[in-house]
């Protein structure tokens, strides 16, 4: 392999409480057997801050707002045909819904589902990603405890 590309992508764990329980947005080609968080490709002039609401947006038909830079995830992969090297890094934030809907998802996913956080990780696709929710878990539940420790205050 001769040459060596990066690629960036940025996305993230959308999550919400329902019912006291923590639900996380996936995407999916069920067809395809996959699950996994929605993330893109940077337009132009892009932030990876600005590249993750805009493609969480396209592919799941929520608004949403950052609430913490959770984790990049690196990886490798080589196109042979092409002889290159590829590096891949995904950007990840922590995201809750301010307004959309799941119903208004673009056509890259047939399916946008909330999950319980504890069941996501079983459906998705990759590990790395798994990794992603299950850090997220943790980070809710000490955003979570804070705000309680707050109000008690």
């Amino acid at each position: 392999l001769e040459f060596r590309r990066v690629l960036f992508r940025s996305g993230g764990v959308v999550y919400r409480e329902r019912d006291g329980r923590i639900e996380v947005v996936l995407v999916a080609r069920p067809a395809h057997n996959l699950w996994a968080l929605p993330k893109g490709t940077p337009e132009p002039g892009e932030t990876v801050e600005t590249t993750a609401l805009r493609e969480v947006r396209e592919e799941t038909g929520l608004e949403v707002a950052i609430v913490a830079e959770l984790t990049s995830i690196h990886y490798r992969y080589a196109v042979a045909a092409e002889r290159v090297l590829v590096q891949k890094v995904v950007h990840h934030f922590l995201l809750e819904p301010v307004g959309g809907d799941v119903t208004l998802h673009d056509h890259e996913y047939d399916v946008v589902e909330w999950v319980d956080i504890h069941e996501a990780p079983g459906r998705m696709s990759y590990a790395n990603e798994r990794d992603v929710v299950e850090r997220a878990a943790v980070l809710i539940a000490e955003l979570r405890a804070d705000a309680l420790g707050e109000a008690g205050a």
